[in-house]
């Protein structure tokens, strides 16, 4: 392979960027084909480049670190990140301008991403960018801030603030770069933020605005929720943590997914595939290495119940990646962490170097002879990451497209070996079943829904945030301890799941929140998302803003979901216009032979459930075209 970069040079804090990074990893450049000084000794044999494909997983890792340095990724800064890894520039710029937080044209080091997705929308997001876009001018326009620092901000989708919208986050490239939220918060709020940003720290919000029933004693996914020291590992392990662990390490990897079995635990994420099967499946692969993932990119608009564990509870994720790893004979883990989660990345970090330092991860956990550490990654900014498949591609340092099933993950999965992979809230659950034993945690919900189940209320709610409930209470009953409509105001239409899940009317209020009480009605839980509408609000700009997101977050790979999605948001504009072509049920036809062809033709669930959504809306009525 031909490594061709052409000048100019990355600039010395570019090239100290990436060194910081690669460094450690895979030591300095050895010689001109990997970044370092060219001399006579190189010759024409390029020394060094197949260890150095060898770990094209660090090109995301490389590609953050100048976005934080600088704010943007140049093109020599590129070329540079090209030499040391030995990846041919085309497929790194495809990888740098696949993912929405990377900016490969120059643009200020301070930058508001300012939330405009569902639950924003609902709070005031577009008056908020429409004030933005008459004080400092449109999107993207460079403002100077209060010591001379360019600034500018963009508009985002879901950046899981919902409980408290709208909301920005806050990003400052430097030496020492920073990122912090705001919510909520107005146009003159986030003008004030981008004029001192220099110095601006972002305030903790209080717990109870997050999780208004912090402190209960019945709750156990959120028990320690307001209650202890999420940065103090002592107080995790007072409070029962490490436990679950213990009691794996006791009985031993087999009778740990006997256990899990037995607890009838499902996947939280939205699929409900059986954990224990799916541990049994990886702990049973001959192929070596098994590897470990933690997905933690929740990106559906509406959820944010893992920002909250991974803020408020980040030892019980690590206690729940340990125990699978001994279970499936894992001896690597990664956290795959969503950018616009940095409190979230500060605190799962601290956590991981916490448990290191107490031998709790490391070369041998808990002094059993077993090895397991956890390495942190963060994506940046891309949807179709919380597809599973696409997420390994991520780590890997590609750009996040699904793979073709089979071969399944369990068999053929992050660097082609057999891995786990489950989601934040599915871990949160482990330890409590190792501890309490399955039969406990089996006896909480029903039948084919066991244990207790997050829910992320938001929209048109009393008291918007994260609840735990146990799985088959009905949604009547969950938006009454929310306090239901603030003012009096009627419940019009729910949305259940997210972007990619359902409109319910108020008619389906006592349907039981288990996974077999929603596919009843049509519907499904997905990611635990409830988003309460009334009537005052604006549906079809919702519907819009809907298919606006899928369009923006499909890959692209599969032609049904990369053309579908662009149809389907034209045709929303212009039934929304009163411009339909041909008559309003030839439109509607349409739509739906486009949700048609994109659920059978998509390989991955993005092109699957982009039009669940808007056609839930047509069908239930709550929308007329």
């Amino acid at each position: 392979m031909d490594i061709h970069v052409v000048a100019p040079l990355a600039s010395p804090a570019e090239r100290s960027a990436v060194d910081a990074v690669l460094d450690p990893e895979i030591g300095p450049p050895v010689s001109g084909w990997r970044g370092g000084a060219r001399t006579t000794a190189d010759g024409h044999a390029a020394r060094g480049g197949h260890e150095a494909r060898g770990r094209r997983d660090l090109l995301l890792p490389a590609l953050h670190a100048v976005q934080e340095r600088i704010g943007w990724i140049s093109q020599p800064a590129l070329g540079y990140i090209c030499r040391r890894l030995t990846v041919p520039p085309a497929e790194a710029y495809g990888v740098a301008t696949f993912y929405a937080m990377f900016a490969t044209r120059e643009r200020p080091p301070i930058v508001a991403h300012v939330c405009d997705d569902i639950a924003c929308r609902l709070s005031g997001a577009e008056e908020t960018c429409a004030e933005l876009e008459r004080t400092i001018g449109p999107a993207g326009t460079p403002a100077a801030t209060a010591d001379g620092t360019a600034s500018t901000w963009l508009r985002s989708p879901c950046l899981g603030l919902c409980e408290r919208a709208p909301a920005a986050l806050f990003t400052v490239a430097g030496e020492t770069p920073r990122a912090f939220e705001a919510a909520p918060v107005d146009a003159i709020g986030i003008a004030a933020r981008l004029r001192g940003a220099s110095r601006a720290r972002g305030p903790e919000a209080d717990v109870r605005a997050i999780v208004p029933q912090a402190g209960d004693p019945a709750l156990r996914l959120l028990a320690r929720v307001g209650r202890i020291d999420p940065t103090s590992l002592a107080a995790y392990r007072a409070s029962g943590g490490y436990e679950g662990l213990a009691r794996a390490l006791e009985i031993g990897p087999v009778a740990t997914i006997e256990e899990v079995t037995a607890s009838r635990l499902l996947g939280r994420g939205g699929a409900a595939f059986p954990t224990g099967r799916k541990w049994a499946a990886v702990a049973s692969q001959p192929a070596q290495p098994h590897y470990l993932v933690c997905n933690a990119d929740e990106s559906e608009p509406g959820t944010f119940k893992d920002r909250v564990l991974l803020e408020h509870d980040p030892f019980a994720v690590i206690e729940g990646m340990t125990i699978e790893a001994f279970a499936t004979g894992a001896s690597r883990g990664y956290l795959y962490l969503r950018a616009e989660y940095p409190l979230a990345a500060t605190r799962v970090a601290a956590a991981i170097a916490a448990a290191r330092s107490a031998g709790l991860l490391g070369p041998d956990v808990a002094g059993s002879g077993f090895a397991f550490d956890i390495e942190l990654r963060r994506g940046a900014g891309a949807y179709i990451c919380g597809e599973e498949t696409a997420l390994f591609e991520s780590i890997e340092g590609g750009r996040g497209e699904p793979r073709n099933k089979p071969p399944f993950p369990v068999e053929v999965g992050l660097f082609g070996r057999p891995t786990a992979i489950n989601n934040v809230e599915t871990l949160v659950n482990v330890p409590l079943i190792l501890r309490d034993g399955a039969a406990a945690f089996a006896a909480v919900g029903t039948e084919g829904s066991s244990g207790p189940k997050l829910f992320c209320l938001s929209g048109h709610v009393a008291r918007p945030g994260v609840y735990e409930v146990p799985f088959g209470t009905t949604l009547r009953e969950l938006l009454d301890i929310a306090g239901g409509a603030p003012g009096g105001r009627t419940i019009r239409v729910i949305l259940l799941g997210g972007a990619a899940g359902t409109f319910i009317g108020p008619e389906a209020l006592d349907t039981p929140l288990t996974f077999e009480g929603t596919r009843a009605i049509g519907a499904a839980l997905g990611s635990g998302v409830v988003m309460v509408f009334d009537e005052t609000d604006d549906l079809v700009g919702t519907l819009r803003r809907i298919a606006a997101f899928f369009r923006d977050e499909s890959c692209g790979q599969c032609v049904p979901c990369r053309v579908g999605t662009v149809r389907q948001e034209e045709l929303l504009a212009r039934l929304a216009a009163g411009r339909p072509r041909g008559s309003t049920a030839d439109e509607v036809g349409l739509l739906r032979e486009i949700g048609q062809a994109m659920r059978d033709a998509s390989i991955c669930g993005l092109g699957q459930t982009a039009s669940s959504a808007i056609e839930s809306a047509l069908r239930v009525g709550v929308v007329t075209v």
